[in-house]
């Protein structure tokens, strides 16, 4: 699985981060991204799902055919 932040959706909540940060990184502003090229190992799979459905400007997506 892989993972991708829309910089252009994403407006600084960071709930993602607090859910989980081995997967987020955060700026200053609170803008958030994905860490390295997305990629999340099975076992946090779970976290980066529930980071998705807990995102409130639908910033985050799965990156299909990973």
């Amino acid at each position: 699985m892989r993972i991708h932040v829309d910089p252009n959706k994403c407006t600084g909540h960071a709930r993602c981060y607090g859910l989980a940060p081995e997967l987020f990184d955060v700026d200053d502003y609170g803008l958030t991204s994905e860490k390295g090229d997305g990629f999340v190992p099975p076992e946090l799979e779970d976290r980066a799902r529930l980071a998705i459905a807990n995102c409130p400007e639908f910033a985050i997506e799965e990156v299909p055919g990973n």
